[in-house]
């Protein structure tokens, strides 16, 4: 089970230090890495990522999706990888970004398509109707992602499958909109969501979980029924 609890991230969605604390310190020893994301990180600052560390958190995922010119994001990437976070999010539009770049530890995430997005939306957004396909788009992006240095990238699970072919066997491929059910009922801002057997059975190599341990009435046996259906995928 130790396998799969290395691949389960857990999103500490949350913007108070002391429930993040709690949150780790319950979860560490059911989750293989905490994800710190805009609101933790903006709410209180950069030296979250070691309050995280002592409270127990064996690995941290800083999820602050990047987005600048070339020159200010090689700048933010060695900052973060000076915090000593392992992995780390960016959006890439240009090859050969990142060449050259020694980042330690940190390795770095393309973001693909958002979760919350679907083909309604990408139209919305000018996307032409060849890339208001998702997984089109997804497949386009990760392409750039990997020309622009990056180890790996994030996509949903219903894109796990063909950027593992893309990719290859070394890649880090990320999957967020984890939902336990088949996700007929969600009621949140997710749209392409898969369960977690399902996922890591696709070629995810990791899963990225947030509100339904957050939210559940016992979040460690949560984790725990999470960490089974990974266990399911990886068989």
């Amino acid at each position: 089970m130790e396998k799969a609890r290395e691949r389960l991230i857990f999103a500490l969605d949350v913007d108070s230090a002391e429930e993040a604390e709690l949150l780790v310190r319950m979860l560490a020893p059911e989750v293989g890495v905490f994800k710190l994301g805009l609101e933790l990180f903006v709410s209180q600052g950069p030296q979250m990522v070691e309050r995280l560390r002592r409270a127990g958190a064996n690995a941290i995922f800083l999820d602050l999706k990047l987005h600048d010119i070339p020159a200010t994001m090689r700048a933010a990437a060695k900052a973060a990888a000076r915090m000593g976070v392992d992995l780390l999010t960016c959006h890439c539009d240009q090859v050969g970004i990142f060449d050259g770049l020694d980042l330690g530890r940190t390795r770095l995430l393309g973001v693909t398509v958002l979760t919350s997005l679907g083909t309604e939306d990408l139209l919305a957004m000018g996307y032409p109707e060849e890339l208001s396909d998702p997984a089109r788009l997804v497949e386009k992006r990760a392409r750039l992602a990997i020309d622009a240095g990056c180890a790996g990238v994030v996509a949903s699970g219903h894109e796990a499958a063909a950027m593992r072919e893309l990719l290859g066997p070394e890649a880090l491929v990320v999957c967020p909109g984890i939902r336990l059910g088949g996700g007929e009922d969600n009621p949140d801002d997710q749209k392409r969501i898969m369960t977690p057997q399902r996922a890591i059975a696709a070629g995810a190599s990791h899963i990225v979980v947030g509100r339904p341990i957050r939210k559940a009435e016992d979040p460690v046996a949560a984790a725990r029924k999470i960490v089974e259906g990974i266990a399911q995928g990886l068989a």
